[in-house]
This record gives structure tokens, sequence and C-alpha cells, in this order.
């Protein structure tokens, strides 16, 4: 059970607090988030925020993640999955950090964080790594400092409101993000030094009569050893529900990485196709096709270091070939259903393969 609440006086208010608290009846937990941010300079949007989580999570449903401290997949709390979701970390999250926009959709982010990670069902999922350190040579238990520098450029985006949140009015923009992040140990007893740098490029693509095409490019690398934990897990999504950004017939944790580039490829043909068949045209059906595909490697010494980790999450990258799907769907179903026929192209052989899927969302068409 959850409930959440965020102080609200108007659309321009400068300041906001939200949170939420959460109680799990499997194992009998309270969790909790809160965060804060206020807006000190409406002219250069100088904004600080800050706040701490402490929760259940599924981490692997996201490649370019940016630590937003409320954020919170489907996939964490979702009733039904297929396979079971018990690949799942135990966090506890603090940050704080300042945001300005310099030139008109140009946000710059720097802060620090500082969050401890751990599995929330040691019998079933392990981010166990050897630690020298430790009395029994392996550590449970990753606390991490990390530095973080976030640059978000999102030309044509048209926003109104003045207060510390502001609203979108259109969707037709693209979103360039820059990412990096230095892990410094010693900082509050961390564990790991290392970098990463990731990069993302989401676009819409009006293609003449024949509909819209959304494409989302991620690439990123880690620099310096790091446990299992701190790696880049391909999006799985075990849920039955389509995730643009996730692969639907892989499981949470079926492939790890430190270096990735990533391709999501969605096209809506808006109706072109079904309004020319007569007993068709008048439900205003949308046809959607989808490909998806994700490289990766990890390398020697990350595998070494999560050794204790393998017994029961295997290591594997997508080395070999690219990993890819594709899935065609059928949207504006009663004006608010899609659903996607997901289908595996490659890695069949793998130990628990899905090779199809299917998965629905809800939502209007307009």
């Amino acid at each position: 059970i959850r409930a959440g609440a965020r102080t609200y006086f108007g659309e321009n208010d400068t300041w906001r607090l939200e949170g939420y608290t959460a109680y799990g009846f499997t194992d009998h937990k309270f969790k909790y988030g809160a965060s804060g941010k206020v807006l000190l300079d409406p002219k250069s949007r100088l904004i600080v925020s800050g706040g701490n989580r402490r929760d259940i999570e599924q981490l692997g449903v996201s490649l370019t993640a940016t630590q937003d401290v409320l954020g919170r997949s489907i996939a964490s709390s979702s009733l039904v999955t297929v396979g079971a979701n018990n690949r799942l970390t135990e966090i506890n999250l603090s940050k704080l950090g300042v945001e300005i926009e310099p030139v008109t959709n140009f946000r710059i982010g720097l802060g620090g964080t500082f969050r401890t990670l751990a599995s929330a069902l040691p019998e079933a999922f392990s981010l166990d790594y050897v630690d020298p350190e430790a009395p029994t040579g392996i550590a449970s238990t990753i606390r991490q400092f990390d530095f973080n520098a976030l640059l978000i450029y999102t030309p044509g985006r048209k926003t109104i409101g003045y207060g510390v949140e502001r609203r979108g009015i259109n969707e037709n923009y693209s979103t360039l993000l820059l990412n990096y992040t230095k892990g410094t140990d010693g900082i509050f007893g961390s564990d790991f030094n290392y970098s990463k740098l990731q990069f993302a490029y989401s676009q819409p693509w009006q293609v003449g009569g024949f509909g819209r095409l959304f494409s989302t490019l991620e690439i990123g690398k880690t620099f310096g050893a790091v446990p299992l934990g701190l790696l880049n897990v391909i999006p799985g999504n075990q849920t039955f529900f389509s995730n643009y950004g996730t692969f639907p017939n892989l499981d949470f944790y079926e492939f790890v990485t430190d270096t990735y580039v990533s391709l999501h490829l969605q096209h809506n043909f808006n109706g072109r196709l079904f309004a020319r068949i007569p007993l068709l045209r008048k439900l205003n059906l949308r046809e959607v096709i989808g490909l998806r595909g994700v490289w990766g490697q990890l390398s020697d010494e990350n595998i070494a270091l999560s050794a204790p980790a393998t017994v029961s999450t295997p290591l594997q990258a997508p080395s070999d070939k690219v990993y890819y799907e594709y899935s065609v769907g059928i949207g504006n179903i009663f004006r608010i259903l899609r659903i996607d026929f997901n289908f595996r192209g490659n890695y069949l052989d793998s130990p628990n393969a899905r090779p199809f899927s299917i998965t629905g969302t809800f939502g209007f068409d307009f």
C-alpha cells in the first residue's frame, strides 16, 4: 500500500515539497521518499533541490539514469509479471543538487548523491562482490558517493508557467542528454572510484503522410572496476505493460554491461493502413511497429569482481552480436488501449529465453 502528497498553491509556485510512504505486506517494512526544490532566480532558472528515498526498487529498467529521488518504475511494484520479479534492490538514496538554465531549453545540473545498495531478496538475488577488506572476503552492501554533472538540451520545447515546475505544451522536440558521474571512494565510507559517461538522443520524426517515427539512441561507458549494483543493466520488461525504452522479451538482469550502444525505433502510421480496409475504417485504429537493438560488453575485471553474485545472476553481455527485437501493435482500441506483439530476434538459446510476448498500455490518441 502506498500514499503520497505534495504542496500546491498554484502552477507558479516557487517551491515545492513532495513525498510518499509505503508498506510492504511481504517484507513487513515501511518505505518512504521525500524531496523539495526551490526556484531562487526566475531569470536564470536557478533551482536548488534535495531529497532522500528508502525503498525497494527494480533498477534494471533504465540505461540512462539521472538519480531522480522520487523516480520509480512500474516494474518495482507490478503485482503480476512474467516469471519471478525477485531481482530487487533495497536502496537508500540521498541527493543534493543545483540546476540552471542559462539559455532557453538548455539546462545544466550539478550535484552529489550518496546511496547504499543491497539485495532485497538475498536468497534469490545477489549483489555480492569481492572485497579483500571484508572478514569473509565478500561484501553484500554497496556504499557509494557520486558527483554528477548533467547537460540537457531540448530545442523546440515549449512550456508555460514561471514557477519551479513548468508544464510542457508540445511533444515535437528532440532531447539531447549528456550525463557524467564520478564515483569517489573514501567519502562517507564510499567503496568505489570510477567514472561513467552516458549520452542519450531522442527525436520525433514526421515521415510525410506516413505517420510519425520516434527514435532514441543511448551510448554509455563505465571506466574503472565496479560491482553488479553499479553496472549498466540492459532494461528488460517482465511486466504486461508496454514501456518504451525497454526490451519486453528480456528478463531483468539478463544482460549486464559496462559499455553499451542501444537504439529504439517506434513508428505510428496514424491509421493510414487500417483506413484502407472498409470494415476497420470506422474503428479509427492505429498501426504501430517497433524495432530495438542493443550491443554491449562487460570486462573480465568486472566479471571477476562480481563473481560471488553469479551464483544467482549469470553475467552476460550482448557482445557476440547485436541483440534485437521487433514488434507490431494496434493502438486506439476503444480510444484508450494499445496492444503490442513483441518478437525476440536472436539469443534464443539463452536459458529461459522468451521468443514472444504481449504487452499493452493505456492512453488517449488525438
